[in-house]
C-alpha cells in the first residue's frame, strides 16, 4: 500500500469505534496500536532468536539484556513468545496476553505505552467489546520497514494526527511541520557544510526543543544519510505532548537512535538537556501562544541568572514565547572556539518589528544582530501550514558565519515560490516544490542580491519567471507584454536594522503662550517640557542624532530639544518594506478608455433587451 492507502486502511478503524467512542479520542486508539504493530513488525524476523537467547541467558543466570539488544539488532526488545497475530488466536484471552505482551517489552517501550496511557484504553476496549475487532484489523496490516519505510511511516503518523486534530479541534500544527518546509530547512541548516558533512565517519548533533513527532530531526537524517552513508547523526529532543512524544520516541527507536535522548517535559520551564551543546538545531515552536504557565520560571532564571541562563537579553510580552525558544536554542549553541552551531528556528511576523526600543522583543533583536548572530531571515509562503494561513519566516542564525557573511544580514522573500495542493489540508492550501526549495537553498548559498523577474503576456499573465543575480540581465518581454522586476534577496549590515529612540520634547507654555520655567529644587530657571506635546523620533543608528535632528525636527519646531536621558537604541526589521515595489497607477485616459469600453458594452446589452 502506499502512504494514503495505509493511512485510510488504519482510519478505517474508526468505524469500528464510532458509537462507543468521541470523535475526539479515536486517536487514543488508533496511535498506540499503530505504534504496536509496527514495533510488532519489526522485532518479528528475529523473535525466535530473542527467545532463545533469553532462555539461555536467564538459565545461566546472566543478565540478559545486551545479548537480546544484539539479536534483535534494535535497541529494544520483546520477550514475549506472542505477536499481533497470535494474540488474535486466542479471543477468550486477550486483553491478559496483550498486557502480558506489553510488559514484555524493553523499559524504553513500555515507557512509550505509558505517555499514550494504552492500559486505559486496553480497559475501556474491552469494556465495549471492541478489544479484539481493534487488534484483528491492525493484525492484517504489514509495517515491517521493509513494506513500510521510516519516511513513510512519519508520513502516515502526520496523516492520522492531522485527522484526529481536526476532530477534537486542537491545533494540529502544534504536533507537526509541513514536510517540505523541513526539507527547506534542512538545506538551509546543511548547504554551507556539504565539504565538512561528506568526511568519511563524521558524528554531528543535532537538536529539536520542540520535536512532535520527530519530523524535523527524520528529515535532516535521511538529508545526511544520502549525502554520506559513513555519516553519523545523533538526535536530541524534547517534547510536551504524550501522544507525540510516544510517537517520536517510536520513530527513534526504530532508527536505532539512543531514545534517552528524546526527554518528556516542558522545553521552557524544565529543560531535558541543560549543560548539553549542540552542532546543528531546527526548531518549529507554537505561535502567537502565551507562556503565562511557565511564567514564574522563565522569569526567576532571567532575573537571578541573567546570560549565565537561557534568557538574559530580555523577555517578550507573555502573549506569545516564540522568541523564548529562540534564546532557548542560543544558550545551547556550541562555542564558536569548539567548532560552533547554526540554527533554523520557523517564526511568525511579529518577532520582527514587534515592541518599541526597550522593550524585550526589541532587546533580544538587539542582541542577535548586534552579536552576529543573524545569517539570514526567509519569508515563507501564506497559507504553508495546517493552523494557519498567516506569513512566517525561517531565521538561519550561527556563530560561525564564513567571512563573506560576518557583519551581514540576508534577506529572501520566498513567498511567490509555491504551487497550489491538489487538496486541502486544514489551513494549508500551497506547498513548495523541489524546485521551489532549490531555489531559495541557491539564493542563500550564493549569498548575493538577487531579483525576481517575472515575464507577463498582453492579458498580464504570467508566461515565465527567471531569478536574477546581481548583473544578469532581465528577459526580454513579449509583443504587448512587459517584464516585472522585483527584489528577491537582498543583504544588510547589521546596523541597518537598529535606531535610536530620541524623545523630543517642547516648552511648557501660559494661557498667553509665554514660555514658563522651572520654580523650585533642580528644574528651578530650566525650560519645562509640556507632555502633552511630547514626540519620539526613530533615528536610524547609521545616522548623527544631532544632524537628523537639524534637519528633520527643527525646520518644523523650532523651540524642540532632545531630552537625552530618555533616548533608547532599538532594533526591528521591517522585512516588507525592503521588498515593497511601488507600482504607480494606471494612466488616467486608458482607465477612461475601458470605462467607455464597458458602458458600450451595458448600453449594447440595454438595447439588445429593450428590442
Amino acid at each position: 500500500m502506499n502512504q494514503q492507502e495505509l493511512s485510510s486502511f488504519i482510519w478505517s478503524v474508526a468505524d469500528l469505534l464510532r458509537g462507543d467512542y468521541k470523535q475526539a479520542d479515536y486517536g487514543k486508539v488508533i496511535l498506540p496500536f499503530t505504534v504496536l504493530r509496527r514495533l510488532d513488525c519489526v522485532l518479528e524476523p528475529t523473535k525466535e532468536a530473542v527467545l532463545a537467547e533469553h532462555a539461555a541467558k536467564t538459565a545461566q543466570g546472566m543478565n540478559p539484556e545486551p545479548f537480546l539488544l544484539r539479536k534483535a539488532g534494535q535497541s529494544f526488545y520483546n520477550t514475549s513468545p506472542l505477536s499481533i497475530p497470535k494474540l488474535v488466536g486466542d479471543q477468550d484471552h486477550i486483553a491478559t496476553n496483550l498486557d502480558a505482551y506489553i510488559r514484555a517489552f524493553s523499559p524504553a517501550v513500555r515507557d512509550i505505552f505509558e505517555r499514550f496511557k494504552f492500559a486505559a484504553q486496553v480497559d475501556e476496549l474491552g469494556k465495549a467489546d471492541l478489544l479484539y475487532q481493534v487488534t484483528e484489523r491492525f493484525a492484517r496490516i504489514d509495517l515491517h520497514p521493509d513494506k513500510v519505510d521510516n519516511h513513510q511511516m512519519g508520513l502516515v503518523f502526520e496523516e492520522l494526527i492531522r485527522k484526529f486534530s481536526e476532530l477534537s479541534n486542537e491545533t494540529a500544527g502544534e504536533h507537526f511541520t509541513p514536510r517540505e518546509v523541513i526539507r527547506l530547512m534542512v538545506n538551509l541548516l546543511f548547504v554551507e557544510d556539504d565539504a565538512i558533512l561528506t568526511k568519511p565517519g563524521v558524528v554531528r548533533t543535532i537538536y529539536d526543543p520542540t520535536a512532535g513527532t520527530g519530523g524535523m530531526l527524520s528529515v535532516a537524517d535521511e538529508y545526511l544519510s544520502k549525502l554520506n552513508d559513513r555519516a553519523s547523526l545523533v538526535m536530541y529532543g524534547q517534547e510536551l505532548n504524550p501522544e507525540s512524544y510516544a510517537i517520536c520516541k517510536a520513530d527513534m527507536l526504530i532508527k536505532g537512535q539512543d531514545v534517552s535522548n528524546i526527554i518528556f517535559g516542558n522545553t521552557l520551564s524544565d529543560d531535558g538537556h541543560p549543560t548539553r551543546k549542540f552542532d546543528y538545531m531546527l526548531s518549529n515552536p507554537p505561535f502567537g501562544v502565551e507562556w503565562k504557565k511557565v511564567e514564574k520560571t522563565v522569569r526567576s532564571e532571567h532575573e537571578h541568572q541573567g546570560f549565565n541562563g537561557r534568557f538574559g537579553p530580555g523577555l517578550p510580552r507573555v502573549s506569545d514565547g516564540s522568541l523564548l525558544f529562540l534564546m532557548h536554542l542560543l544558550s545551547k549553541m556550541r562555542p564558536a572556539v569548539d567548532g560552533g552551531s547554526r540554527f533554523g528556528i520557523v517564526l511568525n511576523g511579529s518577532p520582527l518589528f514587534t515592541g518599541g526600543a526597550g522593550s524585550g522583543e526589541s532587546e533580544i533583536r538587539r542582541y542577535v544582530l548586534e552579536n552576529d548572530l543573524v545569517e539570514a531571515i526567509i519569508a515563507l509562503p501564506t497559507d504553508m501550514f495546517y493552523n494557519t494561513g498567516i506569513s512566517t519566516y525561517v531565521w538561519v542564525l550561527s556563530n560561525r558565519k564564513p567571512t563573506h557573511r560576518k557583519g551581514k544580514v540576508q534577506l529572501i522573500d520566498a513567498s511567490s515560490f509555491w504551487q497550489k495542493m491538489r487538496k486541502t489540508l486544514g489551513s494549508k492550501r500551497k506547498e513548495m516544490g523541489e524546485t521551489d526549495i532549490a531555489t531559495v537553498t541557491r539564493l542563500f548559498g550564493s549569498f548575493a542580491e538577487a531579483r525576481l523577474a517575472t515575464v507577463l503576456n498582453t492579458d498580464g499573465k504570467e508566461v515565465g519567471r527567471e531569478v536574477l543575480l546581481n548583473g544578469d540581465t532581465p528577459p526580454a518581454a513579449p509583443d504587448g507584454g512587459k517584464v516585472k522586476l522585483v527584489p528577491l534577496s537582498r543583504i544588510f549590515p547589521n546596523e541597518a536594522f537598529g535606531y535610536r529612540a530620541i524623545t523630543v520634547e517642547r516648552p511648557l507654555r501660559d494661557e498667553k503662550g509665554k514660555i514658563m520655567l522651572g520654580e523650585r529644587g533642580r528644574a528651578k530657571g530650566k525650560l519645562q517640557a509640556d507632555s502633552a506635546l511630547r514626540d519620539t523620533e526613530n533615528v536610524p543608528l547609521s545616522e548623527d542624532v544631532a544632524t537628523y535632528f537639524k534637519r528633520e525636527v527643527l525646520p518644523h519646531v523650532a523651540d524642540a530639544w532632545i531630552d537625552h536621558e530618555k533616548s533608547k537604541v532599538g532594533y526591528e526589521i521591517p522585512f516588507n518594506r525592503h521588498f515593497y515595489v511601488f507600482e504607480p497607477p494606471r494612466d488616467l485616459a486608458e482607465i477612461d478608455a475601458d470605462l467607455k469600453q464597458v458602458t458600450g458594452r451595458i448600453l449594447a446589452m440595454i438595447g439588445g433587451l429593450s428590442a
